[in-house]
């Protein structure tokens, strides 16, 4: 990959991560007092757990890019009733994560780095890797809102809680 297609590809992803930042943002937030502890199935993550797996993912991911290696740590989830915890946190930390990522030089972003030992893609790619992460397990928590006795807030178009604006 050339420095000129590193850089291409870190714009039109980060592009893309600007709209679907404050959708996730939505959705981890979503989850209703008392219901961290939810689980869709005896196999599931808890509802705070997972929520907390997609904020923290993306902070990995990036760090990773900006390093030029992955340390997957997920300690340190903040205390909370609701997924309001979380999304403040996410929204308090990933956008200077960001920041730094655009700030990189096409060199930097084309340097392939190991994840651990499945995958040496150029760092760039790893933010398709963070999208696709976190839009998968976005799509889980959604789907458990509404049987947790949550709302669901509008993702791609209106949902019954949440109604396009027009």
């Amino acid at each position: 990959m050339t420095h000129e297609q590193a850089t291409f590809l870190r714009d039109f992803l980060l592009g893309s991560h600007e709209f679907e930042f404050p959708v996730t943002g939505k959705v981890l937030g979503a989850i209703p007092a008392g219901k961290m502890g939810f689980k869709a199935d005896e196999k599931a993550r808890e509802a705070g757990e997972l929520a907390w797996h997609i904020a923290v993912a993306e902070k990995i991911f990036l760090e990773g890019i900006l390093n030029g290696a992955f340390d997957w740590d997920e300690q340190g989830m903040p205390k909370g009733e609701s997924g309001a915890v979380i999304a403040e946190w996410y929204q308090a930390n990933i956008p200077a994560l960001v920041e730094k990522v655009k700030a990189m030089d096409g060199a930097a972003l084309a340097k392939p780095v190991d994840f651990f030992g499945m995958f040496n893609f150029p760092a760039v790619a790893y933010l398709n890797f963070l999208m696709s992460h976190t839009i998968h397990h976005r799509g889980q928590l959604a789907a458990w809102l509404r049987p947790m006795g949550g709302k669901v807030p509008s993702i791609y178009g209106g949902s019954a809680d949440e109604p396009m604006a027009g």
